[in-house]
């Protein structure tokens, strides 16, 4: 009599293993994350100058047929050099024409976004520092429907800073202090990020200058960013953070190479990140290379 209990026991025993593999395997056995997929591989590369393509790119859509875009040491204008704003990073450009590149100067309480409208007029736009923030500008993303852009600071960084687009956004001025509304908290450090652009709402790729690799394995990594949400307005989205490849280092030259800009042309799938080369091949074998999505 005893034994007779211990069945219907054991028959839910057995029902509930059988369903706890049943769940395991489909676990084991779903597609994975996008982030775990995607596999970007190079595809060609071209020189890049180390005066005009040495720190960053975007492709521009308006006006149509438009050429890319570098910026670099000898596309700073003189008057604004002149002003202090010595250095500038990878830009970016919305798909309506909006073209805005990020510079800094050596000292201060500011960055500048420098924009050029779909007519061609340019306009300069001001951030004052907020609380803790690395005076650095490396760079900006546009987010596809235009009104947001994110912006990085270099060094080791758990975040995006998040402003309204300048120009594009109607409630930006170049009168006005252009604020910072809110932040992309990263669920991994990324360290030295010198560009990054969406190739979706909620995706990010992300050129980083790591020399150290002690953060995913690897230098100098293409990094991918999954946002929880798009960003926008005064709500904080949080970014999780995969490291997909390392970027190409190669040159006739031995020595440190610099990861750059980055930019993800939508029309042709196309990826590309500038590496800079070491020593004296800075200035004959630095590289813009090409990638595609597989």
């Amino acid at each position: 009599m005893p034994l007779r209990p211990a069945r219907p026991r054991r028959h839910a025993v057995r029902t509930a293993l059988v369903a706890l593999a049943t769940a395991t395997a489909a676990a084991l056995f779903a597609a994975p994350p996008a982030s775990a997929a995607d596999t970007w591989t190079e595809t060609g590369s071209d020189r890049a100058d180390p005066l005009t393509e040495s720190q960053g790119l975007t492709s521009v859509e308006v006006p149509a047929g438009s050429a890319n875009r570098y910026t670099g040491i000898g596309t700073i204008p003189l008057s604004v050099s002149s002003r202090g704003w010595n250095h500038v990073g990878d830009p970016d450009a919305s798909y309506d024409g909006y073209y805005v590149s990020p510079y800094q100067s050596d000292s201060g309480t500011s960055k500048m976004y420098r924009v050029q409208a779909p007519g061609g007029t340019w306009s300069e736009y001001v951030h004052a520092l907020g609380q803790g923030e690395a005076l650095n500008n490396s760079w900006v993303a546009i987010t596809p429907d235009g009104q947001w852009m994110l912006s990085g600071e270099y060094g080791t960084m758990t975040r995006f800073l998040v402003l309204p687009t300048p120009g594009a956004n109607a409630t930006t001025s170049p009168s006005a202090n252009l604020p910072q509304v809110s932040t992309v908290r990263l669920d991994h450090a990324v360290r030295d990020v010198q560009g990054c652009d969406f190739t979706g709402p909620t995706t990010l790729l992300c050129s980083s200058d790591d020399p150290a690799g002690t953060l995913f394995g690897i230098t100098k990594p293409l990094l991918q960013v999954d946002l929880s949400a798009a960003p926008g307005g005064t709500s904080d989205v949080t970014g999780h953070v995969t490291a997909l490849r390392r970027l190409p280092l190669r040159s006739s030259c031995s020595g440190t190479f610099e990861a750059e800009g980055i930019d993800y042309d939508r029309r042709t799938a196309t990826l590309r990140v500038i590496v800079v080369s070491p020593g004296f091949c800075v200035l004959t074998d630095s590289r813009t290379y090409r990638f595609t999505k597989s």
